[in-house]
C-alpha cells in the first residue's frame, strides 16, 4: 500500500486543522485561499493550517488575558471599614487613614528638626495617651517609654554616628501573661527632605496605632507581649532601630520582629523578606494574611543587593539576631522621598488591606509557641509565593529541592516516553526523532539567547543616543521596546527552521510537539542546575514544568498526541494559570523597579535592568506558546507584525512626547543638589582655596540633559575626585560617595552664605609616652547633619592608630581611594562632638603635616538665599527639588 493510501486512512478532522487527502487525484488548493500546495503530502504534512492572521489573534488572546486578569487583581483592593464597624474587632481603615492625615499635616520630618524631634512625638505620646484611654485594663496592660540612644554602626563605607535620636516604645501584654519572649513591631516616623512622609513611612505608623488600638480594646488575649516600635531615624542609616536593638531595656526579650517600611504609596503590602533561617515565620503569614502578596524571588533579589535601598530589618538581623518578616509598601515608588508623597495619592483600600494584614499576622505570632525558644525552630528557608493575590503557597527549602528535581527529571522522563511514542506510530526509528529533537534543543537554546540578546542590544542602542528611560513615564512602550523583541528573537530560529525543513518523515504535528519538548528539556536543566546552585526562586521555572507536563500526560493517556493538532487543545488551557503566574510576578518586578531607575544612579543604564526584566516575562510567559504560530499559514507575517509592534514603538519613543521620561507630579526626574562654599585650609592655617556653587548629585541615568540650558558651565567631579580628598566637596551621605565620579560642580560668582558657622576646634595636642603617636583632641558645632573627612598622608608613613570612635572601623577602613567617612546625626541632643585621632609617626617628627581633616556641615530644611531660590525656580516643572545649603572645611594638620 502507498504512503499516499495510508495517509488517506489515517486523515482526520480537528478543531485545529483540516486534513484534506484522496489517493486517487493530486488535490491542489487554490493560491489565493493560502493554502499548501499539494505536494506537501508527500511530507505527511497534510494538515490545512489556519490563515496567518489567526496567529495574530492567538498572540492577541494571551496579552488581552494579561489585561483582563492580571493587572485588575494585582490592584485589587478591599473596601475600608469606617467608625460604625468599630465594635467587630477588626481593623478600621477610615480611623487609621485620618490618623495618616493629621500625621502628614505636621509636613517633613527630617531628623534633628523641630517637626520630627517635637512634634511629632508629641503628636505619638498624645496618640497613645487616647488609646491608653480605651484600654481594656480588665485584660491588658500598657507601658510606654521614650528612648534618646546615641551611638555607631558601619553602614556601607562609612562610620554611621547618631547623638540623641528619638524612639517612641510601647509594650501591650496579657494580664495573664507570664512569657518572656516579646514580638516586635517596627515602624519609622521620621522622612526624607522635602516629604511629607505619608506613604514612607506615615502610612506604617498609622498602621500600627490602628492595630494597637484594636488589640487594646478587643477581648482577644495573646500569650506575647508586643512592643510597637515608633522609631525616629530610620532615613538616617537605620540609626533608630540601631539604638534600640542594641540598647534597650526590652530588646534582649525581643525573639522576631514584623518591619514595616514603604518605597512606594498605596497599593498592597507585600511581604518580601523573612526569616533568615526561620521558615515558620512565614508559615503564620501564610495562615492569617487576608490579602497575601509575597515572594521568595524579591527576598532574593532585595538580599542580592541589586536593589538601592535598606530597611531596618536589616539592623534587627545584623545587631538584634531576631529573624522576623519585612514588609512594605511598593506601589507608586514615583513619589518615595518627594515632596508628592502625600496622603492624596493613597486610597483608602490601602491601608484596609494593609491593616487588615497586619493586624491577623501580630494577633497570630503574639501567640505563636515557637517564639517560647525561636532558636529551636531555627531551620533552613521557605518558598513562598501568592497566586495572583487569591491564595498563599509556601514550603520548606528542602521540600522545594526535592520538587525542583522531581518536576525536572518527571519532565525528561515524559519527553523520552512521547518521543519513544511518536517513533512507533510514525514508523520512524527512534535514532531519527531524537536526532530532530536534539536540533530543535540547540534552535531553543539559541531562541532563549536571542530572546535575551534583542532586547538588551534595544537597551544599549537607545543609552547611546542618549535616549534611556523612555518608558519611565508610560510602561505600555516596554511591550514595543523589549517584549516583542524577545518574542521575535524566541520564534525566529523555531519558526526559520521548519520553513526550511518541510520535507520530513514525522508528521508536521509531531514535529511541532518537539519543539515543546525541547523547550521542556532547557527549562527542565535550568531547574536541576539552579536548584543545585541554591536559589530557591527556581520555583518559577517547576510551576513551567509541572503545567506542562500535566498536558503532556493527558495528551499521552489519551489519543490526542498521535491526532494531529489535538494535543493544543490541552496545551494551551494547561498554559494559562503558568501565563498568569509568571505575567503577575515580571509585572510586579516591572512595577517596582522602573520607579527605583530613577533614583539608582547615572553610572549604570537602567534600561538593562528593564529590558532584562521585560525579556525574562516574555520568555516565562510565552515559552511554551511561541512555537504554535507555526500552525499557522505564513508564520513568518506574524513575526513580521510583531516586529511591525516594535518599529511604531520606538519611532512613539523617540520621536513624541510619549518617549520623554518625566511628568510632573507624577513621574518626576529627582535633582538633589547642595548650594556649597567650600574652603580649603593649609597647613599654615592660609585660605587656599574659597569657592562656591551648586554640587549636583543626578539620580538618573539621563542626568542633566533635560535642563542643559540650566547647567551652563558645569563641570564634572572627576578631575578633583584624583586630586582632592573625598573631591573636595561635602559629599552627604553613601548614596552621594558612591556616585561622586558622576557628581557635577556649577560654579557660582556670588559667595554662599550657609544659614550658620560649622566649627572645628582644635582643643589640644599632645605626644603620648612612645614619642611616636600624637593625640589630636577636636570639639565640632555645627547642624544636626556633619560629615569628618580623615586621610593621613601614608607617604610619610602616617597612620591614624586611634581614635574615640567605633575601633572595628579604623581596623576595617574604606577601599582606596576613599577617606575614612563619619557621618555624623544628632535628633533631640545637639551637644558638641568631642572626638580625639591619634595619629602615629614612626620618626616621631610631628611638627609638619601629617593629615587632612574635612568638615561638612548641612543645613537641610533651609532653601539658601535669594539667588539660590531663583537658581531653583529656573527648573522645570517635572523636576522635583531636593536641596539645601552646606559647608566643606578642609584643614591639614
Amino acid at each position: 500500500m502507498s504512503d499516499e493510501d495510508n495517509l488517506v486512512k489515517a486523515s482526520i478532522t480537528t478543531t485545529s486543522d483540516i486534513i484534506f487527502a484522496n489517493s486517487e487525484t493530486n488535490a491542489q488548493i487554490s493560491e489565493e485561499n493560502g493554502d499548501v500546495l499539494a505536494k506537501d503530502l508527500v511530507n505527511k504534512d497534510i494538515h490545512v493550517k489556519p490563515a496567518w492572521y489567526f496567529g495574530t489573534g492567538f498572540l492577541l488572546f494571551w496579552v488581552l488575558l494579561f489585561f483582563a486578569v492580571v493587572i485588575p487583581l494585582f490592584y485589587r483592593l478591599p473596601t475600608a471599614l469606617t467608625i460604625e464597624d468599630d465594635n467587630k474587632g477588626e481593623f478600621i481603615g477610615d480611623r487609621a487613614y485620618n490618623t495618616l492625615n493629621n500625621l502628614v499635616n505636621i509636613g517633613p520630618k527630617v531628623v534633628g528638626s523641630t517637626a520630627n524631634e517635637v512634634d511629632t512625638v508629641l503628636f505619638l505620646l498624645n496618640e497613645l495617651v487616647e488609646i491608653r484611654k480605651v484600654l481594656r485594663q480588665d485584660y491588658f496592660t500598657m507601658e510606654i517609654d521614650i528612648q534618646r540612644p546615641s551611638g555607631a554602626l558601619r553602614y556601607s563605607n562609612m562610620l554611621n554616628m547618631y547623638q540623641g535620636v528619638q524612639n517612641i516604645i510601647v509594650k501591650l501584654s496579657s494580664k495573664n501573661s507570664t512569657s518572656e519572649s516579646y514580638l516586635l513591631v517596627n515602624s519609622h516616623f521620621d522622612s526624607q527632605p522635602t516629604s511629607p512622609a505619608a506613604g514612607d513611612d506615615g502610612f506604617m505608623v498609622a498602621t500600627m496605632l490602628e492595630v494597637l488600638r484594636v488589640m487594646t480594646t478587643t477581648q482577644q488575649p495573646f500569650e506575647h507581649p508586643v512592643v510597637f516600635l515608633f522609631n525616629g531615624a530610620e532615613e538616617t542609616a537605620l540609626q533608630a532601630s540601631h539604638g534600640f536593638i542594641t540598647q534597650h531595656k526590652w530588646a534582649p526579650n525581643c525573639k522576631a520582629v514584623v518591619n514595616l517600611d514603604c518605597a512606594g504609596s498605596g497599593g498592597r503590602d507585600i511581604l518580601f523578606q523573612s526569616g533568615p533561617s526561620h521558615p515558620w515565620l512565614v508559615d503564620y503569614y501564610k495562615k492569617s494574611a487576608k490579602h497575601p502578596f509575597a515572594t521568595t524571588l524579591g527576598e532574593e533579589v532585595f538580599q542580592s543587593g541589586v536593589i538601592p535601598s535598606d530597611t531596618d530589618f536589616a539592623a534587627f538581623v545584623q545587631y538584634g539576631h531576631i529573624p522576623g518578616l519585612d514588609i512594605a509598601q511598593v506601589i507608586n515608588g514615583y513619589i518615595y522621598h518627594t515632596k508628592y508623597d502625600r496622603i492624596d495619592v493613597i486610597p483608602r483600600g490601602a491601608m484596609q488591606n494593609t491593616g487588615d494584614n497586619i493586624l491577623s499576622l501580630v494577633r497570630a505570632l503574639a501567640n505563636a509557641t515557637e517564639l517560647h525558644d525561636t532558636e529551636a525552630h531555627e531551620e533552613g528557608h521557605a518558598v513562598f509565593f501568592d497566586f495572583l493575590g487569591l491564595f498563599f503557597i509556601s514550603y520548606s527549602d528542602q521540600t522545594g529541592q526535592i520538587l525542583n528535581y522531581c518536576a525536572a527529571v518527571t519532565m525528561l522522563i515524559l519527553v523520552f516516553i512521547s518521543v519513544w511514542r511518536m517513533s512507533a506510530v510514525s514508523s520512524v526509528s527512534l535514532a531519527h526523532v531524537l536526532k530532530r529533537i536534539l536540533i530543535l534543543l540547540a534552535l531553543q537554546i539559541l531562541a532563549l539567547v536571542l530572546g535575551l540578546a534583542l532586547p538588551l542590544l534595544i537597551a544599549c542602542i537607545f543609552d547611546s543616543f542618549g535616549s534611556s528611560l523612555t518608558y519611565f513615564s508610560s510602561l505600555s512602550l516596554l511591550i514595543g521596546l523589549y517584549v516583542c523583541p524577545s518574542l521575535i528573537g524566541m520564534s525566529l530560529p523555531i519558526t526559520i527552521y521548519y520553513q526550511l525543513n518541510r520535507k520530513n518523515k514525522l508528521s508536521f504535528p509531531h514535529h511541532l510537539q518537539l519543539a515543546l519538548h525541547s523547550w521542556a528539556v532547557v527549562l527542565a536543566l535550568l531547574a536541576i542546575g539552579l536548584t543545585a546552585y541554591g536559589l530557591r526562586s527556581v520555583y518559577i521555572i517547576t510551576i513551567l514544568i509541572i503545567f506542562y507536563g500535566s498536558s503532556l500526560t493527558l495528551n499521552l493517556l489519551t489519543t490526542f498526541h498521535d491526532r494531529g493538532f489535538s494535543w493544543t487543545g490541552l496545551l494551551m488551557l494547561s498554559q494559562v494559570m503558568p501565563f498568569l503566574y509568571s505575567s503577575y510576578r515580571i509585572y510586579l518586578f516591572l512595577v517596582v523597579v522602573i520607579p527605583m531607575s530613577g533614583r539608582a544612579g547615572s553610572s549604570m543604564n537602567p534600561d538593562l535592568v528593564i529590558s532584562l526584566l521585560a525579556a525574562l516575562g516574555a520568555i516565562m510567559s510565552f515559552g511554551f506558546l511561541m512555537p504554535l504560530i507555526n500552525m499557522f499559514r505564513r508564520p513568518y507575517l506574524i513575526v513580521l507584525c510583531i516586529l511591525t509592534v516594535t518599529a511604531i514603538t520606538v519611532i512613539l519613543a523617540t520621536g513624541t512626547q510619549i518617549g520623554f521620561p518625566y511628568r510632573p507630579k507624577a513621574s518626576s526626574e529627582r535633582v538633589s543638589y547642595q548650594h556649597v562654599r567650600k574652603i580649603f585650609y593649609e597647613y599654615d592655617g592660609t585660605i587656599s582655596k574659597d569657592e562656591s556653587g551648586y554640587l549636583f548629585s543626578f539620580q538618573d541615568r539621563r542626568e542633566a540633559a533635560p535642563m542643559k540650558m540650566r547647567m551652563a558651565g558645569a563641570e564634572n567631579m572627576i578631575s578633583d575626585c584624583a586630586k582632592h580628598m573625598m573631591c573636595g566637596v561635602p559629599l552627604y551621605d553613601e548614596r552621594w560617595v558612591d556616585n561622586r565620579l558622576e557628581g557635577v560642580w556649577l560654579p557660582r560668582e556670588i559667595p554662599i552664605e550657609p544659614p550658620a558657622k560649622t566649627e572645628l576646634t582644635l582643643l589640644s595636642k599632645t605626644i603620648l609616652e612612645s614619642n611616636t603617636t600624637a593625640r589630636f583632641e577636636f570639639k565640632l558645632v555645627g547642624p544636626d547633619h556633619m560629615s569628618l573627612f580623615i586621610q593621613p598622608y601614608e607617604d610619610d608613613f602616617v597612620a591614624v592608630s586611634n581614635w574615640s570612635f567605633e575601633r572595628s572601623y579604623l581596623e576595617d577602613p574604606p577601599p582606596h581611594p576613599l577617606s575614612y567617612h563619619i557621618y555624623f546625626t544628632y535628633g533631640i541632643d545637639s551637644s558638641p562632638l568631642e572626638f580625639y585621632l591619634d595619629i602615629s609617626k614612626p620618626n616621631g617628627d610631628f611638627n609638619v603635616p601629617l593629615f587632612q581633616l574635612g568638615v561638612s556641615g548641612h543645613y537641610i530644611g533651609s532653601k539658601g538665599d535669594a539667588l539660590s531660590l531663583e537658581f531653583a525656580e529656573s527648573f522645570p516643572d517635572y523636576a522635583v527639588l531636593v536641596d539645601w545649603p552646606s559647608s566643606y572645611d578642609r584643614y591639614i594638620f
